[in-house]
């Protein structure tokens, strides 16, 4: 696990701390939504996994993790980048500990946007493939959850920390990508309940069709004309909601399963 930080002046006020999993490609939902909460006051740490980019047929971004932190940091941000394989049962308890030293400070909101995603149905998903899909999109997930619970102390009586998971609808054709993340909105939507008590709230965000660079122009051109804007979504799109929730404004929206989809059919 490696870590590479862009401090920012030390003059400069305080600023509560995001921790973004699955931030491995400048076009990634993970990059726009550190983007965007950067530029909203946030510092923010973030993970990536360069070898599971390497095996997707969209390959591994050269620099990416650097490139992404000197952005973050041009908007004010203190960044954090941890390489990260959360196969692992351990790796979110060295997340936390490398964020919080890094950057000073406690997470105040926590927001899941990593995922194994490798196409395959009932007849063709190999157990160790279906394994692997859990770990990461569920167990992963579960125990990042749990342990931000662990350290999360907010002020008695108000509602200051967020918990925010993207989640995803597939299920032909996808039976480990669709079923794990079925479990992870179970797991995040508990949450909402059982961290209540700490001044979290917890919600589920399902972004719909966002072309990051795996979509065939076919589904591309059926996934527009399901859409009644007329155009797929983008990662600044999911962003935007993100940000809202994760901002004072969004304390009273909790234990919700929002789509955030442009009205796309199913």
């Amino acid at each position: 696990m490696t870590i590479t930080e862009q401090p920012s002046p030390a003059s400069r006020p305080a600023r509560p701390v995001a921790l973004i999993t699955g931030v491995g490609r400048s076009i990634g939902i993970g990059a726009g939504i550190a983007r965007r909460l950067a530029a909203s006051g946030w510092d923010v740490a973030f993970t990536y996994w360069t070898p599971y980019d390497r095996r997707m047929e969209w390959g591994a971004e050269p620099g990416a993790a650097a490139s992404i932190a000197k952005e973050l940091a041009e908007a004010g941000a203190r960044t954090a980048a941890i390489e990260a394989d959360l196969t692992d049962p351990d790796a979110p308890a060295r997340i936390f500990d490398e964020a919080e030293q890094r950057l000073g400070g406690p997470v105040t909101a926590l927001v899941l946007s990593h995922a194994e995603s490798v196409d395959s149905g009932l007849l063709d998903t190999t157990v160790e493939a279906f394994d692997r899909h859990f770990a990461v999109n569920s167990r992963a997930s579960w125990l990042l959850i749990r342990e931000y619970g662990l350290r999360f102390r907010g002020e008695p009586g108000t509602a200051t920390g967020r918990i925010v998971a993207l989640t995803s609808d597939h299920t032909v054709g996808n039976l480990p990508y669709g079923a794990s993340k079925g479990a992870l909105d179970r797991i995040t939507l508990a949450a909402a309940h059982e961290l209540a008590h700490l001044g979290v709230t917890a919600n589920v965000v399902n972004p719909g069709p966002v072309d990051t660079g795996w979509m065939t122009d076919d589904l591309r051109e059926a996934l527009v004309r399901g859409t009644p804007l007329g155009r797929l979504g983008t990662p600044r799109d999911t962003a935007h909601l993100v940000d809202f929730l994760c901002s004072p404004e969004g304390q009273w929206i909790n234990g919700q399963l929002l789509k955030s989809n442009g009205g796309a059919a199913a």
